[in-house]
């Protein structure tokens, strides 16, 4: 692969620049309208296109608003006192909720030192709101506020999360779930479920990781593929998992998962949590036996895919990013980063174990469901495998009331996953994406056509690649999803309409590779 270092990402950059002048310059640099000669006129997030587009979905009228702070605070992680950054001064950030056709406005107040923005992961929204600094609005400095407005005109689980450097390893990020006025699917409550890998304030910074791994593997030739098994120390009662060997820190050795096709993971972490909390402080959700719970989970971490199930009972899948599948019954799920997946649960009398293992690695995340009868068990008294009928969301189907019409793509694109361990230099076709030069080999497209993209995994690794401000289905009447893993050496079609005008970043979720180069602009051109 050709590391490009005539353009290489700065240290400080993901998918954003690291002070709010650089961001507005580059973003000053995309909304010229001055076009140089031979170079196509692109639909920016300021052109008259983007409104019209919004104009055209359905409001019901309602707005809901919420103001959000974005902020340094001290809390405790697993029992451990650690100063990080999220929004409200907590580690669960505020659920937002709204219904299919309302407008959304939320205010944030950015009280942090460095600049930041929000994206909305999943969301088919206005181009100028999808808070990718650089490309979409400036950064919001220090000290400044942004209000985003938009409208929401999908149901679904969905959440946002800081979209500037390496923010959302922390804890700037939240749920956001929009209800659908017609829904169909029986139950009594709902449970939304945040799942992340933490090491901010335990082992070092997201920034510590990330310097560490830039620096690639510390021996010649040896890459995770060589290196299975070889270093994984043994597990700690907290879920520390990795190596420390030769000197590493935070770099993963060994982490090995056959049902994701090889290596799992870069990243050693010594917690994962379930909705910001610890096993042994685990969140309990009270219901009566009989009762249907609606499961919104949703994968925040940076590094880790989580399965997801309950030990001796099946749960039944309903919908991915959102979209809804045909039902399928589980053993349990696969959730790469980025991804959510909605499933029914029956409760059954007593304590009801919901556990999220870290595919790959050890460890567990763990909430339950309790009837007020019987004793909780112990984490460590719970199993640590979920076997059985297991699955992720794009090998799902989707209801056929979300299936897209048959039609012959008006354009392909090949999107081939590049890069390594070696060093650590992760990209789509051959090239490190520069924020400076956004445009720089992007997948043109034109509102109205059918897209298709191929995304060809040439690495050792898989990937969960996702698409800002669509949808896309998975090949032939698969599942309807904005994030898709894609495994070592192996190739996912999808297909989507170009319906949304504007710049929309397509990256992997892995928050390690994304800032390392393995990003592009699908990019509307009139």
């Amino acid at each position: 692969m050709n590391n490009h270092t005539d353009h290489p990402l700065g240290r400080r950059r993901f998918l954003g620049l690291s002070v709010a002048g650089a961001a507005a310059a580059a973003l000053a640099a995309c909304t010229n309208t001055r076009v140089p000669a031979g170079l196509p006129a692109r639909v920016l997030s300021t052109d008259p296109l983007v409104a019209d587009y919004e104009a055209r979905r359905a409001f019901s009228g309602k707005t809901v608003t919420r103001n959000l702070i974005a902020g340094s605070f001290q809390t405790t992680v697993a029992g451990k006192p650690v100063t990080t950054w999220g929004y409200d001064g907590g580690l669960t950030a505020p659920v937002l909720r709204a219904t299919a056709g309302d407008r959304l406005q939320i205010s944030l107040a950015n009280r942090l030192t460095d600049p930041t923005s929000i994206h909305w992961h999943g969301l088919a929204l206005r181009n100028d709101q999808d808070g990718v600094a650089g490309l979409t609005q400036d950064a919001v400095a220090a000290g400044a506020g942004f209000s985003y407005d938009f409208r929401l005109p999908h149901p679904g689980t969905y959440w946002y999360h800081s979209h500037v450097e390496m923010q959302r390893e922390r804890a700037l990020y939240g749920a956001l779930i929009i209800e659908d006025p017609a829904e169909k699917l029986v139950y009594d409550r709902d449970w939304v479920i945040v799942l992340d890998d933490w090491m901010e304030g335990i082992t070092g910074t997201p920034d510590d990781v990330l310097n560490e791994l830039s620096e690639g593997m510390s021996m010649p030739g040896m890459d995770h593929g060589t290196m299975s098994g070889s270093m994984e120390a043994s597990p700690s009662p907290t879920g520390t998992d990795g190596a420390r060997g030769m000197g590493m820190k935070h770099m993963l050795m060994g982490s090995r998962s056959d049902f994701l096709g090889g290596d799992a993971g870069d990243v050693s972490y010594p917690f994962h949590l379930f909705n910001s909390k610890g096993p042994e402080e685990a969140e309990i959700l009270t219901a009566k036996a009989g009762q249907v719970i609606r499961l919104r989970i949703i994968n925040a971490a940076g590094d880790t895919a989580y399965r997801v199930g309950v030990p001796g009972q099946k749960i039944t899948l309903t919908h991915t990013d959102g979209f809804p599948v045909q039902h399928q019954e589980v053993d349990a799920v696969v959730l790469g980063m980025g991804e959510r997946i909605d499933a029914l649960l029956t409760v059954r009398e007593g304590f009801t174990p919901v556990m999220a293992l870290p595919e790959g690695k050890t460890g567990q995340a763990l909430g339950f469901i309790s009837t007020g009868t019987g004793k909780q068990p112990l984490a460590a008294t719970l199993p640590d495998t979920l076997d059985g009928t297991v699955v992720d969301g794009g090998q799902l189907k989707a209801d056929p009331v979300v299936t897209l019409a048959a039609k012959a793509p008006d354009r392909t694109h090949e999107l081939k996953l590049t890069g390594g361990m070696a060093k650590y230099d992760w990209g789509i076709n051959g090239r490190r994406f520069d924020m400076n030069k956004p445009f720089e080999n992007a997948f043109e497209i034109k509102a109205g056509e059918r897209i298709e993209v191929r995304f060809i995994n040439d690495t050792d690794m898989w990937h969960p690649m996702h698409l800002h401000g669509h949808t896309f289905q998975v090949g032939d009447g698969g599942a309807r999803k904005d994030t898709v893993i894609v495994r070592a050496k192996q190739a996912v079609t999808v297909i989507f309409d170009a319906d949304n005008p504007g710049q929309w970043l397509t990256h992997c979720h892995n928050a390690y590779h994304a800032e390392r180069g393995m990003m592009g602009v699908f990019s509307y051109i009139k």
